[in-house]
């Protein structure tokens, strides 16, 4: 009897809870005028006419207000009237003839209805699905919080075809060291099929990079790739903010120049930010606005100096301004510290040069922060890149090529670290797949290029990928095929094959041109639509609620 009380004391609760957390009716001013005239305006005193009643204008605005007042109400966001599931499903309802409908209850959307469409996107799906068999497929990971701060895994497959979310973990009270991301990664990949995936790529975290080696042991044909955009990102900290310590000290003399403009930046927005009268001075001299940049950020101190040097002639005109004489009082210090260094010509030349040296750096990012097929590219771009960065500084110190520059030795030993961490044989052989890199144009606009088949490293790191994909007696098969497109001999030595490796896009000469090696075939059409970039969450951030309420975390 006891039992029977406590379960019904537990249900008359939960339901006083539903009964708090419902949705109530916001209450409006009274009136004498009745509910269905409450909508009319006071001045029409006359009756409707004849086409306001054949259209029934009056229902159509009490209706409008209605909506309108759901969004008042409970803060939805203008942008939802946009959404064209919202359009469409008013406009069923007016189509249809469907007299005392209700709308879905609280219950049946996150229930019932959540689970048809979860089945409905997974049917739609599938087509993509079928498709990695003969494409292959990676997946990439990365982590996050959701609106709760709680610590989500996110695992999403990526094609050519573009992003599809797979799974989200939610990580709390958990240790996310090497095994248990591991062991995530496996459920993943058993879930796709192992011979489906191509790569993993994470961050370079030492947990992520502990995790891809256990996949790398267990599945041999899978690589682990860290993520290059997140590579380019430490080497611009590495760069831009060199850190004080003992086995960084001849990083740190070099370019703790860097670091003090960035502080000195931050001072001045500080200094401008932190007051109301100097905010709103400076948003009527300058039209954009002060950056708050997340140090979460890819190249966050690129950006706010890119910012400032945008806003230079606005801070200038701002400092010898009469109303910023008048509320400098307060801290005389700052604000003529503000105003030396924003009329300091060589402290804006100093920006200049580490934006200019820089971009090369921050363009290959730029480009690479996407989800497109990209893999073929990495090592060139990045070879380019290091040697634009190489000729900014030296013109900038008015120096020849082969005079010594500390500076840009400093610079080139981050980059090629940060490089050598990245790379890995399966960028060697997506390169050594893509026809462009044989072409005589190519090779003609810098004499110091070589073909991929002549280079040693990537050579080298070829032949590692094969031993790891192939038998022996299919390596064997496949070297031979790599000799012919390699040499262009036998069909690839045609006119049209040879012409069309500058000009064609290196999927669709594959498609065309590589029928007569059809196992080299096979492994360029799956490598040349792999992407290189794990940060895709970005990408799809407007459907993360629904994918994660699909996964079953609400």
């Amino acid at each position: 009897m006891k039992d029977i009380c406590e379960m019904q004391k537990m249900e008359d609760e939960a339901k006083l809870r539903m009964q708090t957390k419902a949705g109530k009716r916001v209450p409006l001013p009274s009136n004498n005028m009745g509910s269905k005239d409450c909508y009319v305006l006071e001045e029409r005193k006359r009756k409707n006419s004849a086409i306001e009643n054949a259209f029934n204008v009056t229902t159509r605005d009490q209706l409008d207000f209605e909506i309108a007042r759901m969004f008042y109400s409970s803060g939805l966001p203008f942008t939802l009237a946009r959404n064209p599931y919202y359009i469409s499903s008013y406009t069923l309802a007016s189509n249809s003839r469907i007299s005392g409908y209700l709308p879905p209850s609280y219950n049946k959307l996150r229930t019932t209805l959540l689970q048809k469409e979860k089945k409905n996107v997974e049917r739609l799906l599938n087509p993509i699905k079928g498709t990695w068999v003969e494409k292959g497929v990676t997946i990439v990971s990365d982590g996050w919080s959701d609106p709760q701060r709680r610590p989500l895994i996110n695992f999403m497959a990526v094609t050519e075809s573009g992003p599809m979310f797979l799974k989200a973990v939610d990580c709390s009270g958990e240790t996310k060291d090497k095994y248990f991301i591991a062991n995530l990664m496996k459920e993943v990949i058993n879930e796709i099929g192992h011979q489906k995936v191509v790569q993993v790529i994470t961050d370079n975290a030492p947990n992520c990079k502990g995790a891809g080696q256990i996949i790398e042991l267990e599945y041999p044909h899978i690589f682990w790739t860290p993520c290059v955009v997140h590579t380019l990102n430490l080497a611009l900290k590495n760069i831009c903010a060199a850190k004080n310590v003992e086995n960084n000290l001849i990083t740190y003399e070099e370019c703790n120049w860097i670091t003090n403009l960035h502080d000195d930046v931050m001072i001045i927005k500080n200094f401008i930010m932190n007051h109301s009268m100097r905010l709103a001075m400076f948003n009527e001299f300058v039209p954009l606005k002060l950056l708050s940049v997340a140090k979460t950020r890819f190249a966050s101190i690129i950006a706010m100096l890119k910012r400032f040097k945008l806003i230079q002639r606005g801070l200038q005109a701002l400092v010898i301004s009469e109303k910023w004489s008048l509320y400098r009082e307060d801290d005389m210090t700052k604000a003529s510290f503000v105003k030396l260094k924003v009329f300091d010509d060589l402290w804006w030349d100093s920006i200049s040069y580490v934006l200019s040296f820089t971009s090369p750096i921050y363009d290959m990012l730029r480009f690479c922060d996407t989800d497109k097929p990209c893999l073929h590219l990495v090592y060139d771009m990045w070879n380019t890149m290091i040697e634009k960065v190489r000729g900014i500084i030296y013109r900038n110190e008015k120096k020849v090529q082969e005079e010594e520059l500390s500076f840009y030795n400093v610079v080139h030993r981050i980059l090629v670290d940060r490089w050598n961490k990245n790379n890995t044989p399966l960028h060697c052989l997506s390169h050594s797949l893509n026809p462009r890199y044989y072409s005589e144009e190519w090779l003609n606009e810098d004499p110091t290029r070589l073909a991929p088949h002549r280079d040693v490293e990537i050579s080298r790191e070829r032949i590692k990928c094969f031993k790891r994909y192939l038998s022996n007696e299919e390596r064997i098969m496949v070297n031979k095929e790599y000799a012919k497109f390699s040499t262009m001999e036998d069909d690839f030595g045609d006119f049209e094959s040879i012409h069309d490796r500058y000009r064609l896009d290196p999927k669709t000469w594959w498609v065309i041109y590589g029928a007569c090696t059809p196992m080299l075939q096979s492994y360029a059409l799956r490598l040349l639509g792999q992407p290189f970039l794990h940060r895709v969450v970005s990408e799809i951030g407007v459907l993360i609620p629904f994918c994660t309420l699909l996964n079953g975390i609400s």
